[in-house]
């Protein structure tokens, strides 16, 4: 976990792989370490972004920035799961100001940091 330049806690949730929810529940479990008693549905999903108590330490007093990497595989592979996901994360916001919820658009490539704003087009 590294910080953006507001100073918010940032945690990416790596989905590269997840093609259904129950993958996109332990990858936001995992990513988040969400407790044990985390129900593994939409709506304990958004409660457990929008709770402020259940996030990493250090995320509290400042802010928390959910990266959300390697998304397109499931949005293909399950387009209504994914609307709803997008709904949710945007409900937790929504509920909690200081959460902030970014979808990674760029390739893997993209994210090297020598890579950062080159064209290989020409």
């Amino acid at each position: 976990m590294t910080q953006d330049l507001t100073g918010r806690l940032v945690v990416p949730v790596d989905l590269d792989g997840v093609t259904d929810k129950a993958g996109l529940m332990d990858r936001c479990a995992r990513a988040l370490a969400l407790p044990e008693w985390f129900g593994r549905n939409w709506d304990a999903l958004v409660d457990s972004l929008a709770d402020r108590t259940v996030w990493p330490e250090g995320a509290v007093e400042r802010g928390l920035l959910l990266v959300v990497r390697g998304w397109r595989a499931y949005a293909t592979a399950r387009p209504e799961e994914w609307v709803t996901a997008q709904e949710v994360f945007a409900e937790a916001a929504d509920r909690t100001p200081s959460l902030t919820v970014a979808l990674a658009v760029g390739g893997s490539a993209e994210h090297l940091p020598d890579r950062a704003g080159r064209s290989d087009r020409g």
